[in-house]
């Protein structure tokens, strides 16, 4: 007979590693509110404090809750439970992984039932893991954020995450001193902005969430950021589709193009600026991935082809359910997805075409603007790009470089200023 030895792993020296998964804080709190959205919730609420080395962050959810024992199974690494179809969580690490990523300490309390008012808490504390060496969470105490905690909880059911003792996001900075003051003041908005990018369809009703879902940041509601602009002029090339097997059947991944509309015929400059996203034009060009209608990367190419002026006004989605995550690679953190190869070969007539139109599209306003400034105004850059758009045009056309040479050659002897105009 075998002899089996059992060699339970040292939770000291495995909880440090875990805590550089490779989360940041705004994909931390992403993932916290992926919990909210699974649990139903339609109000989800961030509130990120200063006092100190008292500072916290606290997030709280109006979702169904959880009994004691999902609640003991949430704080689990690798916890044990069936993740619906469309369900965002998948590895059993994101409660904790994400939370330990940024505090020494994460408080659960959760409410379950509507009738009764019994809040169930745990904490798992850094500090007493490496004192003790065991995978033990705590009843903690009701007292200071945990109190208000219990406060939240009397409307009815809901789930609130308490981080304390934020060891990563003051770094090695003085927590009393003014710099971490600011640091702390400076994530309130930049949240609320990859929150209205991440969750831009939930925010706008169009994924499957029970009634209206909202999210706040310090008592600021976070608006959809949508990298589509459904409200403009865009062009929609032909959406694309693939079936794909999985261990329940099939699963498709879907694929729409789009072209947004140049800075001209924008309906607001204002608009211009907004859509331009956090990143501006440039970056925010390519493939937004999508899992389970939650964006997992926004922009880029992902190798396909590279970054391009000419093509800023292209944006793509890439849409998969969750059950495609192996073949997508999706990284715990849910910050990327690797395409695999026969996705690839696929994306890749599809991503330039949009790529063509896209430029077509640009050059012709170039070309527009050229025209329509006086001649002083004009830049080089701009001429270049009518030229380039008439090339184009006069190869698509079927008309060789000689024909189009003798054209410009006769353009320029007999009206020499429209030829300068046109870059001819």
């Amino acid at each position: 007979m075998t002899t089996k030895i059992e060699i339970p792993p040292s939770a000291r020296r495995l909880i440090g590693s875990l805590r550089d998964i490779g989360y940041d804080f705004y994909t931390a709190v992403a993932d916290i509110v992926d919990n909210s959205i699974t649990a139903g919730a339609t109000h989800v609420e961030i509130e990120i404090r200063f006092d100190g080395p008292n500072s916290s962050v606290i997030i709280s959810d109006d979702g169904i809750g959880m009994t004691e024992r999902s609640i003991n199974e949430s704080l689990r690494f690798g916890s044990q439970r069936e993740y619906a179809e469309n369900d965002l969580g998948r590895y059993g690490l994101g409660l904790k992984t994400a939370s330990l990523s940024q505090c020494r300490r994460v408080t659960v309390l959760s409410r379950h039932s509507q009738r009764q008012r019994r809040i169930i808490g745990r904490q798992l504390d850094l500090n007493y893991i490496e004192d003790t060496d065991r995978w033990e969470v705590i009843d903690p105490e009701l007292y200071g954020n945990t109190l208000r905690a219990t406060d939240l909880l009397s409307r009815g059911p809901g789930t609130v995450v308490i981080w304390e003792d934020l060891d990563r996001i003051f770094g090695r900075t003085d927590v009393e001193g003014g710099w971490a003051k600011r640091r702390l003041a400076k994530l309130a908005p930049n949240l609320e902005q990859y929150l209205g990018m991440v969750f831009h369809r939930f925010l706008e009703g169009r994924a499957s969430v029970k009634g209206n879902f909202h999210i706040s940041v310090n008592g600021e509601k976070v608006q959809p950021w949508n990298p589509f602009a459904p409200e403009e002029d865009t062009l929609e090339l032909l959406p694309l589709r693939w079936e794909f097997p999985t261990p329940h059947g099939t699963s498709y991944v879907c694929l729409n193009r789009k072209v947004l509309p140049p800075r001209s015929r924008f309906s607001s400059h204002d608009e211009f600026e907004r859509l331009s996203g956090p990143l501006k034009w440039n970056r925010q060009q390519g493939l937004y991935i999508y899992r389970s209608n939650r964006m997992v990367q926004g922009g880029g190419w992902s190798g396909i082809r590279t970054l391009d002026e000419h093509t800023k006004l292209a944006r793509a989605s890439l849409e998969f359910p969750s059950e495609l995550d192996g073949l997508f690679h999706v990284d715990v953190a849910k910050m990327r997805a690797a395409i695999p190869p026969e996705v690839r070969t696929m994306l890749e007539d599809p991503i330039n075409e949009l790529a063509r139109e896209a430029g077509a599209i640009y050059r012709s306003d170039s070309a527009s603007r050229v025209v329509s400034e006086p001649s002083s105004k004009r830049s080089l850059d701009a001429v270049d790009g009518v030229a380039l758009a008439i090339r184009s045009a006069a190869m698509m056309a079927g008309i060789s470089t000689r024909q189009l040479n003798s054209f410009g050659a006769h353009l320029k002897k007999h009206h020499p200023s429209l030829a300068k105009t046109l870059g001819l």
